[in-house]
């Protein structure tokens, strides 16, 4: 497997937007939905977007439903995560897997995790 790599993250205000990128090009068999998670200092780390390698079929948490918008790029190599009004609890690590799995209400990360970027809400 292919570690995926995160970016875009940042300083933004609160009600501002922020992309985020994950490059995982070649790092799956497409069974499995790739997915979104994030972490706060502190705390575990909680499930925020799934997308079919499709590009079809996204869920999203409901602490980020209709704010969160996770798409993915024409060659299915790139995955993004927009972010629109962003709250000071959306602070935190961001991170994607290669597949993920539902338990519940609840998705977890199985394949490859990528190292993160920092997501900063703040005034």
């Amino acid at each position: 497997q292919v570690q995926p790599v995160e970016s875009g993250g940042g300083l933004v205000q609160p009600g501002g937007s922020l992309k985020l990128s994950c490059a995982a090009s070649g790092a799956t068999d497409s069974y499995h939905p790739m997915g979104w998670f994030r972490q706060a200092p502190g705390k575990e780390r909680e499930y925020i977007a799934t997308l079919k390698w499709s590009g079809t079929m996204p869920t999203y948490a409901d602490s980020v439903k209709g704010r969160f918008t996770v798409s993915m790029d024409n060659a299915k190599s790139v995955v993004f995560l927009e972010m629109n009004d962003l709250k000071p609890e959306d602070t935190g690590v961001y991170y994607c897997n290669t597949d993920s799995v539902r338990f519940g209400s609840s998705w977890y990360g199985i394949g490859s995790w990528g190292q993160g970027t920092q997501v900063t809400v703040s005034s």
